[in-house]
């Protein structure tokens, strides 16, 4: 039988996982994937993702891949595996694709989305998807320093000093800010990120929505090159990642 490459597309809940990456003794989200297509296929079958989401991290876009050489047909694969899955995380769809096919070389863009509600009082059906932050924070001021962070630039003042990778230079394609009512939406559309960048940026947009710093701000911390330059680190529940596009 000949080996296929299956892309799968992936919605999680990640408030009660330790992240994407099977780490041992803990929950999370590729583990729990390796355990449900393994029991499916009846052999260790290993779970490849493209995006590795922190503890807390949210997704709607995931992709994942697979090598098979089972006769079940590519799109039976989600109804097949979500019957082994827990109830919090899902796969929508899968797409056989060519041998060639690179889970990470071929990604052209990523949209992570960051929630934040502003209200009084916590939204308790959604406090699992968002970061409650009761300040009145100026969203046009957020949106116009959100702006400066677009184009290829050096982001290493917005990542973790765990970040060891040789370049911090990134290109992000699109950075906006937008409210509804007492909810605010941070979207950063990227070729890729640093870790922990997305959640940097979210805190250091909130200093500017509150006043601390004015938007002008941003070009002075790109420039430091340095993690002490930014913001907080926002907390991970309100992080989504929405697509991956190739």
């Amino acid at each position: 039988m000949t080996l296929r490459k299956i892309k799968l597309t992936v919605q999680y809940d990640g408030s009660r996982y330790s992240g994407w990456q099977t780490q041992p003794g803990k929950r999370t989200i590729q583990s729990e994937l390796v355990e449900a297509i393994s029991n499916l296929i009846g052999q260790r079958i290993p779970v490849h993702g493209s995006s590795r989401t922190d503890a807390g991290v949210s997704a709607l876009g995931q992709v994942a891949l697979i090598e098979v050489d089972c006769p079940i047909p590519t799109q039976n694969f989600p109804k097949a595996i979500n019957g082994k899955l827990p109830h919090n995380i899902v796969v929508t769809s899968a797409e056989e694709v060519p041998a060639k096919f690179d889970l990470m070389g071929d990604v052209k863009s990523k949209l992570y989305r960051y929630t934040i509600h502003t209200g009084r009082y916590r939204p308790v059906l959604k406090l699992n998807q968002c970061w409650h932050l009761h300040q009145k924070l100026d969203v046009e001021a957020m949106n116009k320093a959100a702006q400066l962070l677009v184009g290829t630039k050096d982001f290493k003042s917005f990542a973790s000093a765990a970040d060891k990778r040789e370049s911090s230079v990134r290109t992000i394609f699109r950075c906006e800010v937008t409210s509804e009512d007492k909810w605010i939406y941070i979207d950063v559309e990227g070729d890729g990120f640093l870790y922990n960048m997305v959640r940097n940026i979210v805190g250091t947009l909130t200093e500017i929505g509150n006043g601390r710093w004015q938007p002008e701000k941003i070009n002075e911390i790109l420039e430091a090159k340095t993690r002490t330059a930014a913001g907080r680190l926002a907390p991970p529940e309100g992080l989504c990642l929405m697509w991956i596009k190739y």
